[in-house]
């Protein structure tokens, strides 16, 4: 019989086979290489790649969603805060600094021109000077050295607006000086003080009043920029708040679209946050541009004019005067006497019909009958006053001086009481107009109130109402 051959016993490893060679054990594995320094993986990679792999899931997306929602809302109310806080500073430095720094330079310019107006005036009346006429003229140089003096405080960071308050801190009490020395003179019968008036005049017209038209310029340039800055539309803030509406929008369309459910009570009341937010930031920047919008055309551009005009009127007395104190050698005062009430009033010389001149403009910008009503007035007396000078220089070239002087500076009719009713007409005109610059101005400022901190609570409330909706959403997950 015979049996199927069999192999033979396979050797232990190590151990050399019946006619064979030695099986020797596999080897273990070799360790990984350490990977290069360079290549190690960083924190940032790593989490990355979490971040890259968590948004491969639902709850990942959610999270992710949940964390542009609350930043984006934060954004805006912070966006809000700043711009708004920004607009409402603004609006606070219009009313409260920079309206009335221009305002005071204006009087300033106004002071000094009235001083030396009446400064000629108490001159023409020979050594009797008036008490009235001395107390105007010593107010006017007070009122002057006062608002210099507070505009010192305020001007701090114009070296243009300090240097222009230098030139007449400096050459004020030289100004004083010679018009004392001229009165001096006046007193004695001295006819040097005619010429030691006209040279303080010089300095009053070329030195002084340049530089008070000057700071006046400065200021007015300085309120412009506050105000068209108060006046600008927070636009950042705008677009922050559209682009979390839209989010959210988007945030809850894609909630129903998973879930079949309308609403998500935190994205409800995040939306609601927001859209408030939003309304009330474009609501109240309408109004305050209104307000301020209403303020700068009937109060400051009103203001402006009236400022100019009576600026002008002063200069016209002062020439009026020293036409006089110059006993037939005035021609040069004449000359800008004429130009000056030209514009005023016109070419035409006719103060209640005149269609071009400063009178003219300020009437087209006056609001209400309040304000038309001085300026009607204005008309009138500056009609009557071109036609009393006249009368004044024929009565001068025809060798009448005193009639003249008293045509001029006289009690009753004279262009003196027809240039003291202008003026006083003038000063109901701008007080009117100030007023109702500070109220519209006021009422621009009110309405960002309160915004400011709403942005930051609404913002907080919103962020709050997105982490907590997609948190609600989270816990299904769980």
């Amino acid at each position: 019989m015979t049996y199927p051959q069999t192999a033979p016993p396979a050797a232990a490893p190590g151990v050399a086979a019946p006619n064979g060679p030695v099986v020797l054990p596999p080897r273990p594995p070799a360790p990984p290489a350490p990977a290069p320094a360079g290549k190690r993986r960083t924190a940032f990679v790593e989490g990355l790649d979490r971040l890259r792999a968590g948004a491969r899931t639902e709850p990942g997306r959610l999270r992710i969603i949940g964390a542009v929602l609350a930043g984006l809302i934060l954004l805006f109310g912070a966006v809000t805060a700043w711009q708004t806080g920004d607009r409402a500073g603004g609006a606070a430095r219009v009313v409260d600094d920079t309206q009335p720094l221009s305002a005071d330079a204006a009087s300033i310019y106004r002071s000094l021109a009235d001083a030396d107006t009446t400064a000629a005036t108490g001159f023409l009346s020979g050594a009797d000077e008036p008490r009235a006429v001395r107390e105007r003229y010593e107010e006017d140089i007070r009122a002057a050295a006062v608002l210099l003096g507070a505009a010192a405080t305020h001007s701090g960071g114009s070296p243009e607006a300090r240097e222009q308050i230098r030139v007449l801190s400096e050459q004020l009490p030289v100004y004083t000086g010679l018009v004392e020395t001229a009165r001096a003179h006046n007193r004695r019968g001295l006819p040097l003080g005619g010429a030691y008036l006209r040279y303080a005049s010089t300095r009053m017209q070329e030195v002084l009043l340049p530089a008070a038209e000057r700071l006046y310029l400065l200021e007015t340039d300085r309120f412009r920029s506050e105000l068209d800055d108060a006046r600008k539309w927070p636009w950042a803030a705008l677009l922050t708040g559209g682009a979390a509406l839209g989010v959210l929008g988007w945030a809850q369309v894609r909630h129903l679209r998973r879930t079949n459910r309308v609403l998500n009570p935190g994205l409800v009341a995040a939306t609601a946050a927001v859209a408030v937010l939003l309304g009330w930031l474009a609501g109240a920047h309408t109004l305050a541009r209104s307000q301020l919008g209403t303020a700068d055309h009937e109060g400051a551009r009103s203001l402006e004019v009236l400022n100019e005009m009576w600026i002008a009127l002063l200069q016209a007395r002062g020439d009026e005067n020293l036409i006089l104190v110059a006993r037939g050698s005035g021609s040069v005062y004449a000359e800008n006497y004429q130009e000056r009430m030209e514009l005023i009033a016109g070419p035409a010389g006719d103060g209640e019909d005149a269609a071009a001149g400063l009178l003219s403009g300020a009437r087209g910008l006056a609001e209400d009958e309040a304000g038309r009503g001085p300026l009607d007035s204005v008309g009138a007396d500056i009609a009557a006053w071109r036609a009393r000078h006249d009368e004044a220089r024929r009565a001068e070239a025809g060798g009448d001086y005193e009639r003249a002087v008293d045509l001029v500076i006289g009690a009753e009719e004279s262009t003196g009481v027809l240039f003291d009713r202008v003026h006083g007409s003038l000063d109901e005109a701008v007080g009117h107009e100030q007023q109702d610059f500070e109220q519209a101005a006021s009422g621009g400022r009110s309405a960002l109130g309160g915004l400011t901190a709403g942005a930051v609570v609404l913002g907080l409330a919103g962020a709050a109402g997105a982490v907590l909706g997609i948190g609600r959403r989270l816990s299904e997950y769980r």
